[in-house]
């Protein structure tokens, strides 16, 4: 959700259909948000942490002022400065988790240009690019206990 709402943020005007959302774009240091690392080495007594969260924490910092800069720029000429800038930490220092959804009411209620009504010409568009049924299974049966086969002795067949 995150590069896409990148990409909606430099739009003059983002239209969402009522179940479309936008999400947060925080950044990710591998498995970990790089808010949440820093929190760590601010909460922790530095010389108890280890030497690749301290570097993670220096990344994250980077990070974070990246994107908020980034952003700040995206929504500079659709909001006065106070207001983007507001928004800006909002969407990219962690305030919820990065998976979280932002609806169409709450894009509108934190001041995003956004609608609600998805022409016609765009539902006529993607109907000319149908998607393939997927043939692939979306659930998979594995037998426990998982691992090699046994014989009926106990021993590797």
């Amino acid at each position: 959700m995150s590069g896409g709402t990148l990409i909606a943020l430099a739009a003059d005007e983002i239209v969402m259909q009522n179940h479309a959302v936008l999400g947060p774009v925080d950044p990710q240091l591998g498995e970990y948000p790089a808010a949440s690392v820093i929190k760590v080495i601010k909460k922790k007594d530095v010389n108890k942490v280890d030497d690749k969260t301290l570097i993670m924490a220096d990344l994250g910092e980077k990070a974070l002022e990246q994107i908020r800069s980034e952003v700040t720029e995206l929504l500079g000429d659709k909001m006065p400065a106070d207001k983007a800038n507001s928004l800006a930490d909002k969407l990219s220092q962690g305030t919820w988790t990065h998976d979280h959804p932002i609806s169409l009411k709450q894009a509108r209620e934190l001041g995003l240009p956004a609608a609600g009504k998805m022409p016609d010409e765009v539902y006529q568009l993607m109907a000319l690019y149908p998607q393939p049924t997927q043939r692939q299974q979306t659930v998979q049966y594995v037998p426990t206990p998982y691992g090699p086969p046994t014989s009926p002795k106990g021993k590797e067949d």
